[in-house]
């Protein structure tokens, strides 16, 4: 019972973020809106990760599964990838590599801005 709430809390954030793209207009997808609004009530601690965590598992774990419509898409597309596939593929790649430089960047500024947090609060409290 405890994961079909789940599913149906996780459902209820998607409705009121396609409810929001629609009538707000904007050119965001609702699924990433509802991402983005799952991750803030996440981060302000209105929910907890509790409240999402089977649900949210069942998902991660049956992701490749959600792809497959995507894959499955591709095939009309054939012509197209054969007449500008290195082109999609070096823009793969090149959006790929910028997403993980800027993602490594980030996580050694903000790992780099803990210790220096931590060394401090330890050098606080040994000079007391």
């Amino acid at each position: 019972m405890k994961f079909i709430l789940q599913l149906f809390f996780i459902w209820l954030i998607y409705a009121i973020s396609d409810f929001i793209v629609s009538f707000l207009d904007l050119p965001v997808p609702a699924s990433v809106f509802g991402m983005i609004l799952l991750f803030l009530l996440l981060v302000s601690g209105i929910i907890k990760v509790q409240h999402i965590d089977k649900a949210a598992t069942f998902f991660n774990k049956h992701l490749a599964f959600f792809f497959i419509p995507f894959a499955v898409g591709l095939m009309n597309y054939g012509g197209l990838i054969r007449a500008s596939g290195i082109q999609l593929l070096i823009m793969i790649v090149v959006s790929s590599t910028i997403g993980l430089l800027v993602t490594s960047g980030l996580t050694q500024f903000l790992a780099r801005r803990a210790v220096s947090k931590h060394e401090q609060s330890q050098s606080q409290s040994n000079s007391h």
